[in-house]
């Protein structure tokens, strides 16, 4: 592996939703980004995944879908809550919804496509440092929401995997705390 690589791999930072903003990738630049994502451990070459793209107005769009689930599953909506549902895909540029597709087959069990999709996002927020953007990998309370999986026409086999944001940062990351190696690595001792 290169040092950049690997320099790339030990600094890539996430950077809040909040804090991102234009300009965000160019068609080019998101090409590259999801052929980076979709070149994942895949077992059996299922592809378990799929991308939903929101830009420009289908963010706003998509918002109003998110205040009105809001609005209709919470038994006291406030209007401040409310506002920030309708602005929340309005963070970033371009937010990129990675769907897991689960296919049934005994072959492949369901976890390891499950991590696919997984793989798919990092690959994702690493494609986007690599490009020189930032971004962050959330799923929240409407990931998990059968409104939203409806208005996002997931199939019965589909979940949201992620919705990661693609932006540039507006303020540099703060480090966050890592665990020590010492307390997550150990030898097999049989």
């Amino acid at each position: 592996m290169t040092d950049s690589a690997i320099d790339l791999l030990l600094t890539r930072r996430s950077v809040v939703a909040n804090k991102l903003g234009d300009p965000g990738p160019s068609e080019e630049e998101l090409g590259r980004m999801l052929t980076a994502a979709a070149r994942v451990p895949d077992h059996k070459k299922l592809v378990p995944w799929r991308f939903l793209l929101f830009r420009g107005e289908a963010r706003a769009a998509f918002g109003r879908v998110l205040e009105e689930t809001y609005r209709s599953e919470d038994p006291d909506p406030s209007e401040g809550r409310a506002e920030t549902e309708a602005a929340r895909f309005l963070r970033a540029p371009v937010v990129i919804a990675v769907v897991s597709h689960v296919r049934d087959t005994k072959v492949v069990p369901e976890w390891e496509q499950v991590l696919s999709a997984g793989a798919a996002c990092q690959n994702l927020l690493t494609a986007a440092a690599a490009s020189g953007y930032a971004a962050q990998w959330i799923t929240e309370w409407y990931a998990y929401s059968d409104r939203v999986r409806a208005a996002l026409g997931l199939a019965e086999n589909e979940r949201v995997a992620g919705f990661v944001y693609v932006g540039t940062a507006q303020e540099p990351p703060t480090e966050r705390t890592r665990p020590d190696l010492d307390d997550i690595v150990s030898d097999w001792r049989g």
